[in-house]
């Protein structure tokens, strides 16, 4: 069974057709980038995966299951993670991660599996208030990974921060990816981001899908990095045009 499934999906609001007739597939355990400048759809696209959105036709399955007929069950098997996520400022790290453990009636050890997971160690009787911009999204990642998602959605999850800390979180995810049992879909407009993390990009403009597949299935002697290929499908540069 296919962690993820979408089927001709479309979706329009007023007189913008932001997502027109995309279809695709996700393996388990892979992580796939979804890559495309303001206006390509791709946040509409993830919000419908995600049971945010409803599309107006089409059809999108996770695990073989649809929002409409079991919205509780996939809410235990996915986690997600927006570009900004905002916790009470006067509760520290732990609990924080306490509160959103509680709602899947999980315990102390797992919490502390995702503080460890997350390298918030050192942070978790801080209060979420004093955090810096990296660790208030790792913070967000920990309680996104809580109740063991078969698939994590990440949107643009490193943006706004430095070199390090993007680092930093690139490397969780790695070991995350190692561990085998999380599929992932990532929004970014990072291209190494989407290099170093997936197994698969997924490049988008004005609601399609303009290419698919492997990074070295990708590039060729017209396009040596993704910047390259992206400006030779689009006409754009993908982190100027992005939000």
């Amino acid at each position: 069974m296919l962690p993820i499934e979408v089927k001709n999906v479309f979706k329009s609001f007023k007189d913008v057709r932001a997502v027109r007739g995309i279809s695709l597939s996700i393996q388990s355990g892979e992580f796939v980038a979804l890559l495309g400048p303001n206006g390509a759809g791709k946040t509409t696209m993830v919000e419908m995966m995600e049971g945010l959105k409803k599309p107006d036709s089409g059809e999108i399955r996770l695990m073989g299951k649809t929002w409409e007929k079991h919205e509780n069950e996939l809410r235990k098997i996915i986690g997600l993670s927006l570009q900004e996520t905002r916790f009470a400022e006067k509760l520290s790290v732990r609990e924080t991660l306490r509160l959103f453990a509680s709602f899947f009636e999980l315990g102390s050890p797992r919490v502390n599996d995702v503080i460890g997971l997350t390298g918030l160690d050192a942070k978790q009787k801080s209060m979420v208030g004093t955090l810096s911009g990296g660790q208030r999204q790792r913070l967000a990642l920990a309680v996104a990974l809580l109740n063991h998602p078969q698939i994590l959605f990440l949107d643009e999850p490193t943006t706004g921060l430095d070199p390090h800390s993007r680092f930093d979180f690139w490397n969780i995810l790695k070991e995350l990816k190692m561990q085998g049992e999380t599929t992932l879909i990532l929004t970014t407009h990072y291209m190494e981001e989407a290099e170093s993390l997936c197994d698969r990009i997924i490049i988008m403009d004005e609601g399609v899908i303009l290419r698919e597949g492997k990074l070295e299935e990708l590039l060729d002697e017209n396009a040596r990095n993704l910047d390259e290929l992206f400006i030779n499908l689009t006409g754009k540069t993908l982190r100027e045009d992005s939000n």
